[in-house]
């Protein structure tokens, strides 16, 4: 459940999420998280909802999805004493500083990257973070119908976001990290298919050895 209706989540719903979360269509608990941006709910009814989806999500072996905005801190305390249990996790939406990204990267999540890059007004910090995400740590993703590439040529009439959008994220990101624009697809679709169990794998090795990663771009 999202962190904008926390307050609605008690503890009398967790059986029935549960049996949601367990169907095999749902390859995710989430999106989950602290929003201190909005405020919607109480920052005590976020904390309170993220820990209860993070417990099911350790009981149920699934992947975390998550929001986090102005609550960095907060964020990473919880979602840290819950990561060496969890099967793995993507910090959806990463709009922030580079510290910030090399933290969401120690603690294994994958990282994803919205057309908040392609925004002249407000993409700054995050077109120098991306530089710091590990390639098998990159997902590119909508966020629609929200955050539609401010690049695109010509202007769409509507302001709609859509998947057919993410080239022009993916060709952003590529100029910001020097990157090919194929190398960077082929690492993000493989990111986009991994199982439970490869995200565990995969996080276990980014931190061992985010000493080395962290920077390395």
């Amino acid at each position: 459940m999202h962190p904008h209706h926390a307050k609605d989540l008690h503890g009398s719903d967790q059986a029935a999420l549960r049996e949601l979360l367990a169907q095999p269509e749902v390859l995710a608990v989430g999106e989950c998280g602290l929003d201190y941006f909005r405020n919607f709910s109480t920052h005590e009814d976020q904390e309170r909802a993220l820990r209860l989806q993070l417990e099911l999500a350790v009981e149920i072996g699934k992947p975390v999805f998550l929001h986090e905005r102005d609550a960095h801190d907060a964020f990473v305390n919880i979602v840290g004493e819950y990561v060496p249990r969890i099967v793995g996790g993507v910090a959806h939406c990463f709009t922030g500083t580079v510290a910030q990204v090399q933290r969401y990267v120690e603690l294994g999540l994958y990282v994803g990257v919205t057309g908040w890059i392609c925004d002249e007004r407000r993409g700054q910090s995050l077109r120098e973070a991306v530089r710091h995400i590990p390639l098998e740590r990159l997902l590119i993703e909508t966020d629609a119908p929200y955050l539609i590439p401010r690049d695109l040529k010509p202007k769409p009439t509507s302001h709609r976001n859509e998947p057919q959008y993410l080239p022009a994220v993916l060709k952003r990101l590529a100029a910001c990290r020097e990157e090919p624009v194929e190398v960077i697809a082929t690492a993000t679709t493989a990111g986009f298919i991994l199982q439970p169990h490869d995200y565990r794998a995969r996080a276990h090795k980014v931190r061992i050895g985010s000493h080395v990663t962290r920077g390395a771009r």
